[in-house]
């Protein structure tokens, strides 16, 4: 067992007291089909990001816009949220974590809880993802303090941060705690103890479920998954190694996907969790998936490309039962705002991608408890990207 590392953060901070409980899920049953055996069904999950920015003062977390984003993501099939409020880190030494992203802390605190409500209200389950943003470039995942005197300045200021959501989490009922994104640096080496020390520490104010968002291609080397209820990547994968790859090479990729992350959810005896997933709007994205659109110029959208690589990674996926379900990277928190990324970003809104999301949430999958036959009977195919209501089409026939 590792360690347990006592952090003395600020009162104002580790002092919070819970307000009130979280509503308690189901305690998941051991092994890689834990979720389907408890009866919660598959996640059908939508990320939407924020947006702080004193030129959109009518938009992000608790304003109108954001609620019409909630919506919408209702309306697509969505049973799920991720929320993700940032905190700033100047660079990759681990200097700290400040709280504040763009808008006081004390305001996107209030945001936040007031989209966590407003998306209970509409009946989604919330994952609250607390994010870093390096402020001077480089990947969150290289961040490294360098020694041991570094490394428990930066679990401190960390703790900081977490258990800031955390409490957030707690108070609002929040039904799933990312602990952290792509901090590969940290859980996967020498310093994973410290990790998992806070994760004991978030466990004691928190009473939802807890999973981690590892980057797709070190979730096998993360060590601290035992602290999990939920295994989850951030599922950036590669489906093809060359351009203008058939779809038939796609799928293929996604098979091969979905073969290593039953591996590893059998190996850990746990479900497992696509806390992001997703694909540029450009040619060949499956390729380098993880070249980001903020990098990039020339581009030439292609929508259709999109769409294919959506469908190669998913459809191998919905028919594995330890796979708990997905969440798309990701639409914004005000469904008219185009600022957010270029038009070959990720946000699959309007575009080809979005039948593709729409489709997958309309159907059963293997992890949901039960076919529900008598419900899943109406469900329609989508037809017409940015329209949202269920359009004319045969029903789904059960399964023989």
């Amino acid at each position: 067992m590792p360690m347990r590392l006592s952090i003395a953060c600020s009162s104002a901070v580790m002092g919070l007291l819970i307000s009130s409980a979280a509503s308690p899920l189901p305690a998941l049953p051991p092994g890689a089909r834990g979720w389907q055996q408890a009866a919660l069904g598959g996640v059908r999950g939508i990320t939407v990001g924020p947006i702080e920015s004193v030129a959109h003062p009518t938009a992000g977390y608790g304003t109108a816009a954001g609620y019409a984003a909630l919506r919408e993501a209702r309306a697509m099939g969505a049973n799920w949220v991720a929320l993700t409020p940032f905190g700033r880190v100047w660079d990759l030494s681990g200097s700290g974590v400040d709280l504040t992203f763009e808008a006081p802390v004390a305001d996107n605190r209030r945001d936040v809880i007031t989209t966590i409500r407003q998306a209970h209200g509409l009946g989604l389950k919330v994952m609250l993802v607390p994010h870093l943003w390096v402020e001077t470039g480089g990947w969150r995942a290289l961040i490294n303090p360098a020694d041991e005197a570094g490394w428990a300045r930066w679990t401190q200021s960390y703790a900081r941060f977490l258990l800031f959501w955390t409490e957030v989490a707690q108070q609002t009922g929040v039904e799933m705690l990312s602990l952290g994104v792509e901090l590969r640096s940290w859980v996967s080496g020498p310093h994973a103890w410290r990790f998992s020390a806070l994760a004991h520490q978030v466990r004691q104010r928190y009473s939802g479920l807890i999973t981690y968002s590892a980057n797709w291609d070190d979730l096998d080397r993360t060590v601290i998954l035992g602290e999990l209820d939920v295994l989850g990547v951030n599922a950036f994968f590669p489906l093809a190694t060359k351009e203008g790859a058939s779809f038939a090479t796609l799928l293929a990729g996604g098979r091969r996907v979905a073969e290593e992350l039953e591996a590893i959810a059998k190996r850990w005896r746990m479900p497992l969790l696509l806390t992001e997933m997703g694909y540029t709007t450009r040619r060949d994205p499956a390729v380098r998936p993880w070249e980001w659109p903020d990098h990039m110029s020339n581009v030439t959208v292609d929508q259709p490309d999109q769409a294919n690589a959506y469908r190669a990674l998913l459809a191998p996926l919905v028919d594995k039962p330890w796979c708990a379900g997905f969440f798309v990277w990701r639409t914004y928190a005000d469904p008219n705002d185009v600022s957010q990324e270029a038009g070959w970003g990720f946000s699959p809104r309007g575009k080809l991608a979005e039948l593709v999301v729409r489709d997958t949430f309309a159907a059963a999958w293997a992890v949901d408890a039960t076919w529900l036959w008598g419900s899943w009977a109406g469900a329609q195919r989508a037809r017409t990207p940015g329209v949202y209501g269920w359009e004319m089409a045969a029903p789904v026939a059960p399964p023989p």
